[in-house]
């Protein structure tokens, strides 16, 4: 996987759309999408396709959240409102 558009979102428990990958040196990336994430717009809407932005969360291969390690202005586990071209940045720092 390279970019964001390589990611496979299936329905998640909140309504929305979630997508998961384990890169091949074990770090995980999880993008969600619905009306009880940090996404734009945040509803539950019919696809993926339809979000512009979305909350995601990153881990080491020990389990340990990294996610904050790629935004220098926050603090915090999970990053909200974060963008596809921002998303497929990360992605091509962790493959």
């Amino acid at each position: 996987m390279k970019k964001f558009e390589d990611l496979k979102f299936k329905l998640n428990r909140y309504g929305g759309f979630g997508a998961t990958h384990v890169f091949d040196n074990g770090a995980e990336i999880s993008i969600q999408a619905s009306k009880d994430h940090y996404c734009t717009p945040k509803r539950n809407l019919s696809s993926p396709d339809e979000f512009s932005s979305f909350e995601i969360a990153v881990w080491d291969t020990r389990g340990n959240f990294i996610t904050k390690s790629f935004f220098s202005e926050h603090d915090n586990d999970i990053k909200g409102w974060v963008s596809r071209e921002e998303i497929t940045k990360i992605i091509e720092k962790l493959a």
